[in-house]
């Protein structure tokens, strides 16, 4: 399993390396919270003397009512549209939240330079669909009674997304929801937290994101705890309850258990992705300054090592730990290799029309199986063994 983890997560670095500034990740050669001390010195404000220095710049985070200096607004016309990523292509912005990967979106937000009516910006809404705004997947209220720039307007981990599924999430932290009080139109979800398997630990109110979207939402957290990690004792300290469920309260750890152990979860379940990748080199023009994690996510589990080895040699779930390789693939072939057998698989076009459905699965070693024929394009891939079903996304260039 360690092995073709890795193998997967090499596949993505070289599809990302060639948008790397040459010698920007010099400096990463530790290991261990060492590694992370390191990457944050890369990607902050402080000139320390790296041999190839960017710094942070805030751009601020925009009032909403001036057409110049507007922060974030600015930043999501170029690191949120839907352009070439896998979905629609519509050029609309990509909402977390709100984004259907298999099939047509239930509503869209256009992105005006405009500031003013019909911009989609909150504003006032009380539906889903009625408008966007700044959704800080660490909660603001986790930081802002300490120190509010330039946390509170980073893209790399303030997101656009609808403005009723955002004030639903509130500052309850990301987990495994058990039972739902509230589901959004594409399937996120807010309620109390599955208490077993890899999100163990914890009974509160937590909220999923569906599957697409979990590991990059896992690594726009680990890039807060990297890029603020001086500061992490600091936020921890005088923040609300609900906002720092978490946390630790350290600088090197940073997370609780259960929540460290949800995040490198997700990451490892979700590789990097062409939306990830296209955003990050949208930030670096925005603000210079990047994402480690998805340029690499091979550190991840060089930081938190002991973190992802209880990961990969337990089986929480009976698909937890579902390979899709090589992905992207150039060859209109990839493989599927599962913790326990199939029964059945089905391929869907982005439109959401099944274009394979493989009830009597063959496969080629040790529950590896092989998918052969796929056309250019972006595709979800529904697996089911006899207990469990998981979607994952399949991209053919």
């Amino acid at each position: 399993m360690k092995n073709k983890i890795t193998l997967l997560l090499l596949l993505f670095l070289t599809y990302s390396f060639s948008q790397i500034p040459a010698g920007y990740y010099d400096s990463a050669t530790g290991t261990g919270y060492a590694l992370k001390t390191q990457l944050k010195k890369i990607i902050d404000d402080n000139n320390d003397g790296l041999p190839t220095e960017y710094l942070h710049i805030d751009r601020g985070y925009g009032s909403g009512t001036s057409t110049t200096n507007n922060g974030l607004w600015t930043a999501y016309g170029t690191t949120d549209r839907d352009m070439g990523i896998g979905y629609e292509n519509d050029n609309t912005i990509v909402d977390m939240y709100s984004e259907n990967p298999a099939a047509s979106d239930s509503y869209n937000f256009n992105y005006n330079t405009a500031l003013g009516a019909n911009n989609g910006q909150c504003g006032t809404y009380s539906n889903e669909g009625d408008c966007y705004n700044r959704e800080h997947l660490v909660p603001q209220a986790y930081f802002d009674h300490y120190q509010v720039n330039p946390m509170k307007n980073d893209p790399n981990f303030v997101i656009p997304t609808d403005g009723k599924v955002n004030g639903i999430r509130d500052n309850y932290p990301f987990g495994v929801v058990n039972i739902a009080s509230y589901t959004s139109q594409n399937g996120s979800k807010l309620g109390s937290n599955l208490n077993s398997g890899y999100s163990s630990g914890y009974t509160g109110t937590v909220f999923e994101p569906i599957d697409e979207f979990k590991g990059d939402i896992a690594r726009c957290i680990l890039y807060f705890a990297t890029r603020y990690e001086d500061l992490m004792d600091n936020f921890y300290t005088g923040a609300s309850v609900q906002s720092k469920n978490m946390f630790d309260g350290s600088t090197n750890k940073v997370f609780s258990n259960t929540f460290l152990n949800i995040l490198l979860k997700w990451h490892l379940q979700d590789p990097v992705s062409t939306k990830e990748i296209n955003r990050n080199n949208a930030i670096f023009v925005f603000q210079n300054n990047r994402n480690p994690y998805i340029d690499h996510p091979e550190y991840v589990c060089q930081i938190w090592s002991s973190q992802c080895a209880v990961l990969s040699s337990e089986n929480f779930a009976s698909l937890d730990g579902l390979l899709i390789y090589p992905n992207p693939t150039n060859n209109n072939t990839v493989f599927i290799s599962s913790p326990t057998s199939l029964k059945e698989m089905v391929i869907y076009n982005i439109n959401g029309q099944i274009v394979q459905e493989i009830k009597n699965l063959n496969t080629i070693s040790n529950e590896t199986y092989q998918i052969n024929n796929l056309n250019s394009g972006f595709y979800m891939v529904k697996v089911a063994s006899e207990n469990a079903t998981i979607t994952k996304k399949i991209i053919v260039n």
